[in-house]
């Protein structure tokens, strides 16, 4: 038997990517990260790390205290049309882990430069153009003309991915009807005069219109305004001077309770279209399979995105030692293939129905007409209390493991 660990082809070097490797190392396996672009890139805005999440990057011992952000201490709910607060109350705090609104590039490269110091190879401008398997090994083709082989491979790509394609055919990527227009603010007075200062996860919900605003630093807001507009991918990709000076003295400007203050002091703004994947009944074959936005991309609704593929990463790894899959020496594709089956058993469930409940929660906030938003904020009203949110913060704080965890 070989003595050298077992080489795991991990596809992406994004949030996902890197986590996984971290584990996989931890584990004995040698994961190595090919990447289609040739840095971490200054893409997104940021996104809301919650208790699901928190708990599986907490089996990395010291890495969360690396992370990036600030910590989300309550909800604040205010209906523009009506100018009256919906709901306010902090956030529990007795599920262990809270919320922690973090920078994506910052969050994004602490994982990348995580995964380097462990001594982990990240091979960046590295787009895959194939992949294909034996019965002992895969094998990944560069556009750039180099191959790499391991024994098994995890498409990471997120929601573009090329493993996905590769695994399964193309497939049309319908536009929601929903686009987002989001940026970076320093916090306004208005805001960091209630709910502890600032530190809420923030909903205004307007005509035609829904934003969400957390703290993401001392001194910074990141906020997301969702609306329906035409699909138009050229405008939303080049953004310019004059397009943000368009927005920034736009409608939105006069927003009140804050919320127009975000726009109008805004020292970065990004607009872009929200899109869906079909569902898919299998993530795998033979000895590949894919993990997070590549296998059950979200839109953003429910801030699920980034916690579920940790989620993912728990389950495979754990699924991966039960089932005794070597660290070195020859791995059967039987051996993985039932891991990969009783992986996509437990998490096909569990994401498709975040990702339902996302969708429906973006076209419940974007309403047109008095009486539409008035029902709308009636029933965000009901749906909201201290009891609900307790229960919401429990059910992810009860994922993926319980007291122990099994890895």
């Amino acid at each position: 038997m070989s003595s050298e660990p077992n080489r795991v082809i991990i596809i992406g070097a994004g949030i996902a990517g890197p986590v996984l490797a971290l584990f996989l190392k931890r584990k004995g396996f040698d994961p190595v990260i090919y990447e289609s672009h040739s840095s971490v890139e200054d893409a997104g805005l940021s996104l809301m790390l919650q208790p699901n999440g928190q708990k599986v990057l907490a089996l990395i011992p010291g890495l969360l205290e690396k992370i990036p952000g600030w910590n989300i201490e309550g909800i604040h709910i205010v209906s523009l049309v009506q100018d009256e607060v919906l709901f306010e109350a902090p956030i529990p705090t007795s599920v262990g882990f809270g919320l922690r609104g973090v920078p994506r590039r910052a969050f994004h490269q602490c994982l990348v430069d995580e995964a380097i110091s462990q001594g982990i190879e990240i091979h960046w401008g590295h787009k895959l153009a194939s992949i294909t398997q034996s019965d002992t090994d895969v094998t990944a083709t560069f556009t750039n003309g180099t191959t790499a082989v391991g024994s098994f491979a995890v498409g990471c790509d997120g929601l573009h991915s090329v493993t996905r394609i590769t695994l399964f055919g193309k497939e049309q990527a319908p536009y929601t009807g929903l686009t987002q227009t989001g940026g970076f603010s320093p916090i306004p007075p208005t805001l960091a005069t209630i709910a502890n200062g600032g530190s809420a996860m923030f909903n205004f919900y307007g005509e035609s219109s829904h934003m969400v605003a957390y703290r993401v630093a001392e001194d910074a807001i990141c906020w997301a305004i969702s609306q329906r507009a035409e699909e138009n991918r050229e405008s939303w990709k080049h953004v310019d001077q004059q397009q943000v000076e368009e927005i920034k003295g736009g409608p939105f400007s006069s927003w009140p309770s804050g919320a127009g203050e975000l726009v109008t002091t805004a020292k970065k703004i990004i607009k872009y279209g929200l899109y869906d994947r079909p569902e898919l009944n299998s993530w795998h074959k033979g000895r590949i399979v894919l993990i997070g936005d590549a296998a059950h991309p979200t839109s953003p609704h429910l801030g699920q995105g980034a916690n579920q593929a940790f989620e993912d990463i728990y389950h495979l790894v754990r699924l991966l030692l039960e089932h005794k899959v070597p660290t070195n020496g020859p791995i059967p594709t039987k051996l993985l293939d039932d891991a990969f089956t009783e992986f996509e058993q437990i998490r096909i469930p569990r994401t498709a129905a975040l990702v339902r409940a996302a969708r429906q929660q973006g076209e419940g906030r974007v309403v047109d007409g008095l009486e539409a938003c008035k029902a709308r904020d009636a029933a965000v009203k009901a749906a909201f209390s201290s009891g609900n949110i307790l229960k919401g913060v429990q059910d992810y704080a009860a994922n993926p493991y319980g007291e122990k965890s099994a890895i």
